[in-house]
């Protein structure tokens, strides 16, 4: 499609603005270093063609550096470049809260790992043996990140995992070196088991299909909400379970086999794209006439609600992993509105993931100094309290020492017209709130896994080029 001439002429003037806002955004905080300035006038500069981007401290002078992947092109771009803004903002606001000289100096690598598995390895390996980096980070897919903490573990450097949801990171494949920061399958459909429950109670339902995509992510979330949903005894008859290919460019068949299923509730997930053309398909079709029609883990993303529209589609109940519009704190506000000011636009829930993951590693350090061990940078990170913008009133999020998980609340909401963010016409909205402490795996299901997993080979392989 093209863009509209004054949308063509702010994109060739955009890098100056974004440059000198995020100066504005530092300097009306505290006085800056002067390499940090530097870095943030440059952060704003479009990405161009380079194979890497760099920002933050210059090598010479960085007290660490942390070698990022993320996809950068293609269908899951949007969730690199938010990652990388979430990333610059995490500097600037270290900068300015913490006193002068007191931030670590942080060197932040990103490259483009194409959701490959094999990409990524070998942009890893060039992070750690040329680039010398303390820290790896990010990455969207959970094929490769799996990958990327195998790696992390026989090379014995620490991992941050930002955006990728398998829960069996963190379960199964659970080994000291790997943390990660935002909400994970298990997270996710502990609060959907909870909301489902209630809806029973309310509304007697019974039949349930589930869609989600054709690997680990997909089969994971599947099996994390079964899981939920039996510790809570819920009862309920399964009349169908989706699996389409990733990347799926007709969901029609299916959306035929959820409403010829005749559930009561269909659990949706597929994410990004993927839900956007199912959700389309659906639209067109009577399924949310007859069907609740809920997404837990990622629904509820601002490119999804942005590509609905004004239309409010009837039973459609939806969370992410970080909303514009809850909590509504302060954190979350300047959060939010620093992202707007930096990019021109509204944020997806993968930039605040990539925000927690620098705020970990920044105070890591400063807890354990710049020049610790691997052991006194891990013995931080256990337990590390983190106040961020997901976080309400009253909770700061903190990460499980037993699966190094963060733990966070889960705010699940119904689709409701909303014109404060545009161009979304719509926003989550009449919340329910469910509590950080009733969404952890209990101490039982963690080690039944671990120890099912050390016994029987995994049954659903990963393909390298999944997501999520």
């Amino acid at each position: 499609m093209t863009k509209p001439p004054e949308e063509n002429m702010f994109q060739s003037i955009r890098p100056v603005i974004i440059g000198v806002t995020l100066v504005r955004i530092a300097l009306r905080r505290i006085a800056l270093p002067g390499w940090m300035l530097v870095a943030l006038f440059t952060l704003g500069w479009p990405l161009g063609a380079a194979a890497r981007i760099e920002f933050g401290a210059p090598a010479q002078t960085a007290d660490a550096t942390v070698g990022c992947m993320f996809p950068l092109g293609g269908r899951a771009a949007i969730y690199g470049r938010d990652s990388i803004a979430g990333m610059k903002l995490a500097l600037a606001d270290l900068a300015a809260e913490l006193p002068l000289g007191a931030a670590p100096r942080l060197r932040v690598l990103v490259e483009d790992d194409r959701s490959k598995a094999s990409v990524a390895t070998r942009i890893a390996e060039n992070f750690i043996t040329r680039d010398k980096a303390r820290f790896l980070c990010g990455i969207v897919s959970s094929g490769v990140a799996q990958a990327i903490s195998r790696f992390s573990r026989d090379h014995q450097v620490i991992m941050i995992g930002t955006d990728h949801a398998s829960s069996r990171l963190t379960i199964e494949d659970f080994h000291r070196h790997y943390f990660r920061v935002s909400n994970d399958t298990y997270t996710s459909m502990a609060a959907g088991a909870r909301y489902l429950a209630d809806l029973q109670k309310k509304n007697g339902w019974k039949r349930l299909a589930f869609i989600g995509p054709d690997y680990d992510y997909g089969h994971i979330s599947w099996r994390d909400l079964e899981d939920a949903l039996s510790s809570l005894d819920v009862r309920y008859q399964v009349t169908g379970h989706l699996w389409p290919r990733l990347y799926e460019p007709d969901y029609t068949a299916y959306v035929a086999a959820l409403l010829a299923a005749k559930p009561d509730v269909v659990v949706v997930a597929l994410w990004g794209g993927d839900f956007i053309a199912f959700l389309k398909q659906a639209l067109s079709s009577r399924l949310l006439e007859k069907t609740k029609l809920v997404n837990f883990d990622t629904g509820g993303n601002y490119d999804v609600l942005e590509s609905l529209g004004e239309q409010v589609p009837p039973g459609l109940i939806l969370s992410a992993r970080h909303h514009n519009n809850w909590p509504d704190t302060a954190r979350n506000r300047k959060f939010v509105n620093d992202f707007h000011q930096l990019e021109g636009r509204f944020p997806t829930y993968a930039a605040e993931g990539a925000y927690a993951g620098i705020m970990a590693i920044a105070h890591a350090m400063r807890i354990a100094g710049p020049h610790a061990s691997n052991d006194q940078l891990i013995h931080a990170l256990e337990g590390l309290q983190l106040p961020l913008p997901k976080d309400p009133e009253g909770f700061t999020s903190h990460i499980d020492a037993q699966t190094h998980q963060i733990v966070q609340v889960q705010a699940i909401g119904e689709v409701l017209p909303n014109s404060a963010f545009p161009p979304a016409r719509i926003m989550l909205g009449n919340w329910v709130v469910y509590p950080a402490e009733d969404l952890q795996p209990s101490p039982d299901l963690i080690h039944a896994r671990r120890a099912r997993a050390r016994t029987v080979p995994s049954s659903s392989p990963v393909p390298s080029n999944s997501t999520n």
